[in-house]
């Protein structure tokens, strides 16, 4: 995951209100690219559906930067999960080579090289399989705004439309609890030193081993370990999917 914290933009408007069955409908009848019709067509899973009956997928974005107008991305990792289960074995992970080169700034930080994407495709060459691999399920990720504005941003680009799922971001869930509590504003107004929520951070609360950062499919992976933890520490098993998703 690049880090960084912005604004939401423009692809997630109202979706957050509204009911996620009516989008896809609505999408199935208006969207131009049949990969989209197929995506939205598999359909999306009720808002009442009990969180252990739910097929989620951990998602994450290496990029070449935070703006997900001016920056690309650059690799892709993802990995299918419940509850009870990470499956490891079906997990993917895509390298993509970016229309402009890398800074000096982002080799070091996520460590992918000029060389290592000389023989990579573009996004529009394994976009089904991204889709395939999401569709149907919910898509788990630690901070929205890179993974929703940048493949909403990168979609349009290359189809002439974006695409919209709901998510479940657990960096959301460490927010609501460790930013806008109680305990967080009388932190604030005593000039106390705030709870970090970054992923690797967010971890170290529920015991979490310590993985390396900054390796879409590892983050990945990470973000699913996170998401069970924090729904067998603070939720319930039976509670709707609708408390959770954004």
């Amino acid at each position: 995951m690049t880090p960084g914290v912005r604004a939401g933009g423009h692809s997630n408007t109202s979706a957050e209100e509204e009911n996620w069955a009516a989008i896809y409908r609505d999408r199935v009848d208006t969207v131009d690219d049949e990969r989209l019709r197929w995506f939205y067509q598999q359909g999306v899973v009720a808002a009442q559906t009990p969180l252990d009956q739910v097929s989620f997928v951990a998602l994450d974005f290496e990029t070449t930067g935070l703006s997900a107008e001016q920056d690309e991305i650059i690799s892709i990792g993802l990995v299918p999960f419940d509850l009870n289960r990470i499956r490891l074995r079906e997990s993917r992970y895509w390298l993509l080579k970016p229309n402009q080169g890398l800074t000096e700034t982002s080799v070091p930080f996520h460590g992918i090289t000029h060389s290592q994407l000389d023989d990579a495709p573009d996004l529009i060459h394994i976009l089904e399989q991204v889709l395939a691999a999401v569709a149907g399920k919910i898509v788990v990720v630690h901070y929205r705004y890179i993974e929703r504005e940048f493949f909403y941003t990168a979609v349009k680009k290359r189809l002439g439309e974006g695409i919209l799922f709901p998510m479940v971001d657990t960096m959301e869930l460490e927010a609501q609890l460790y930013r806008r509590g109680i305990c967080s504003q009388i932190k604030r107004l005593l000039g106390a030193k705030q709870e970090s929520i970054r992923l690797g951070d967010s971890r170290l609360r529920y015991s979490l081993p310590h993985y390396g950062q900054h390796h879409a499919l590892t983050d990945a992976i990470a973000t699913a370990e996170l998401l069970q933890a924090q729904i067998q520490h603070r939720y319930s098993p039976s509670a709707p999917i609708s408390d959770l998703w954004i």
